[in-house]
């Protein structure tokens, strides 16, 4: 039969250095997604489309300016309100815009952003080589079905360029339109 030990069982000395946490991995930026490479019509047939994710919208190299409405309490005025922001920047940049287009087409594209829902909308205006683009971004995830004859309208109203396009990681659905402007005579001054 073994005996007990007359002493104490002998224990490790505290480490000198407190353990080090682990050190963290640096994270690379996320990649863009790969093209896709969709092909149409009979196998073996050179139909095939590429496409790529959806752009985001950026400006540079130009001016711009960005105006956010409040549509919960002030949706019958946002349109008005809308005119008079986009006209006053453009007669700041120098230009002499055609009142009455830039007028219906704001109504037309706020109202429409309106109907979409939500509680705020944003105009985004743009100018370069005497051309603007007017953008309004409904800001709602369930827009409102898009009347077909949208498009018509707007380019109805002599725009050089108009269109529409969704996406709900970005701000819902966005309705542009590009027209052309006028610089501002210069004033006669009389010696």
């Amino acid at each position: 039969m073994p005996h007990p030990p007359s002493y104490p069982p002998k224990t490790p000395p505290p480490p000198k250095r407190p353990v080090e946490a682990p050190r963290p991995q640096p994270v690379e930026p996320p990649k863009p997604p790969p093209e896709q490479v969709h092909s149409y019509g009979p196998p073996g047939a050179r139909t095939a489309v590429a496409t790529r994710g959806r752009m985001v919208v950026t400006m540079a190299n130009r001016r711009g300016a960005n105006w956010t409405l409040d549509t919960r309490w002030a949706a019958a005025s946002a349109p008005t309100k809308a005119q008079r922001l986009v006209g006053d920047q453009l007669k700041g940049w120098g230009y002499r815009p055609d009142t009455d287009q830039v007028d219906g087409l704001l109504d037309l594209l706020v109202t429409e952003a309106i109907g979409d829902g939500g509680n705020r909308i944003s105009v985004h205006l743009a100018d370069q080589e005497q051309r603007a683009l007017i953008l309004v971004m409904s800001h709602q995830d369930r827009q409102a079905p898009e009347s077909d004859d949208f498009l018509t309208r707007v380019a109805a109203l002599g725009v050089a360029s108009c269109g529409v396009d969704t996406d709900p990681e970005e701000g819902g659905r966005r309705r542009w339109a590009l027209i052309e402007l006028r610089p501002a005579a210069p004033l006669d001054v009389a010696g």
